[in-house]
């Protein structure tokens, strides 16, 4: 059985003994804050995709077009964000901001049948898209920033372990709930679990804080259009930005189909919800098995490139064979579903998920703060965001002129191939720090 790796080896000897304490515990802390984080998210997450699959995918340009435009407004506020205030108060606000919207979005979806599903499926899938962008990227970003890469490399994988433990459980409280109690209710039990994510973030900030002799929490500085500025000065970020639009656009194609059956094949809301609930339990326990057995081996032993390298290789042949095979249909929690969909969209989301995501964040304990708050946000938010877009619009446009399943996997192959490149490029990049640097080398490091 894998155990994961240790992180007191890090831990000074002279430190005192509750500085020792807090350090050893502060990943498990971590990981609790993040299972918190995304059980928030998986609640609203089935809500917002029936209402995605009660319109289809033709509606999905329009749902990402909207999203994409409102990550591009928000870009300089929180690059505003960032610059000005420590990162306790940024913390503190950006996560208020979304319990607080979570809580007004009740009476909206108590009136779902007056509003229709198109109009607040367009204002829902906006905000639960914002919401997951950012309070997942914002979570990672305080990760490189109280982690150094050594301790990013052996811990990163137990906390996300903890993000897909809530990622198994938000569905199945979900799943659980819907029955009894309705849809609008599951986004007060959201806000709940969002809040106390931030109690336990606002906590690790206090102790790295106090560990760092108060100065862990400046304010980073810096200009409010870095994010966009280093997107075209740093390498890594480049290449991050190509390997998002690339695994994005093999994501979003699966994601269209998914929708198109969603519509056809279900009539209610609660339907729809459980159904798209069973696909994410699915794919995230594919995601903790890998977790607890490849990724943290791979990460520790190979590098964190080649956690990038990997899942881009399983979808070349993915997609490769399912261009040879076709799509026939099978059985999936009691749904005869195409097999592109049931397999392509849970293993990929699985391989992101369990190993492509703790991978990236351990990258980025490599770059300096403001690379890992304004830049990462800037890859993570606008440019998936814009990814969707196009993704979205050109399946729309190749399925009118009769694309088939095979041809849009056969796309997606080559995709994938690019990705395999762009993901070693990535995982050694020539402005990445080296591992054992210690964070003040990497923090005054000037882009390349």
């Amino acid at each position: 059985m894998l155990v994961f790796p240790r992180p007191t080896p890090d831990v000074p000897v002279s430190l005192p003994r509750q500085t020792v304490v807090e350090q050893a515990t502060a990943p498990m802390l971590s990981a609790l804050a993040f299972f918190f984080v995304m059980t928030s998210y998986y609640i609203v997450r089935p809500v917002r995709d029936q209402l995605s699959g009660a319109v289809g995918s033709q509606s999905l340009p329009l749902f990402y077009g909207a999203v994409f435009a409102v990550m591009l407004l928000l870009t300089p506020v929180f690059g505003m964000l960032v610059a000005r205030f420590p990162r306790k108060r940024l913390l503190g606000w950006s996560y208020s901001f979304f319990i607080l919207c979570l809580l007004a979005f009740v009476p909206a979806f108590v009136e779902q049948d007056r509003i229709g599903a198109r109009e607040l499926g367009v204002a829902f899938f906006v905000w639960v898209s914002v919401f997951n962008l950012f309070v997942v990227s914002l979570f990672w970003s305080f990760m490189a920033d109280i982690f150094n890469s050594g301790q990013a490399r052996r811990v990163f994988s137990l906390i996300a372990l903890g993000g897909m433990a809530g990622a198994i459980f938000g569905p199945l409280v979900t799943k659980l709930l819907v029955q009894l109690i309705g849809v609008a209710p599951l986004l007060v039990v959201s806000a709940l679990a969002l809040t106390l994510a931030l109690v336990l973030l606002l906590r690790l900030s206090a102790r790295h804080d106090r560990q760092a002799g108060g100065r862990g929490d400046e304010a980073i500085g810096g200009s409010l259009w870095a994010g966009i500025r280093e997107l075209w000065s740093r390498p890594f970020l480049r290449y991050m930005a190509l390997l998002m639009l690339f695994g994005d656009g093999i994501g979003t194609l699966a994601y269209a189909l998914v929708a198109d059956y969603a519509k056809a094949h279900f009539i209610s809301t609660v339907a729809r919800t459980s159904f798209y609930n069973d696909l994410d339990l699915a794919t995230n326990l594919l995601g903790a098995a890998l977790q607890l057995s490849v990724t943290p081996w791979l990460l520790v032993r190979r590098g964190a490139g080649w956690g990038l390298v990997l899942p881009s290789l399983v979808n070349l042949a993915l997609l490769a064979g399912v261009a040879l095979i076709g799509g026939g249909n099978i059985q999936f929690f009691g749904y005869s579903v195409p097999l592109l969909l049931a397999v392509m969209l849970v293993i990929t989301r699985g391989f992101a998920y369990g190993m492509t995501k703790p991978a990236v964040d351990a990258l980025y304990a490599r770059v300096p703060r403001e690379t890992r708050y304004k830049g990462k946000n800037f890859v993570e938010t606008a440019v998936w965001r814009f990814g969707d877009v196009v993704v979205t619009s050109a399946v729309s446009g190749l399925r009118m002129l009769g694309w088939g399943v095979g041809g849009l996997a056969l796309l997606g192959a080559g995709v994938a191939a690019l990705a395999a490149v762009v993901a070693r490029r990535a995982g050694w990049s020539p402005d990445l720090a080296p591992d054992e640097h210690a964070r003040a080398v990497t923090d005054k490091a000037s882009p390349a």
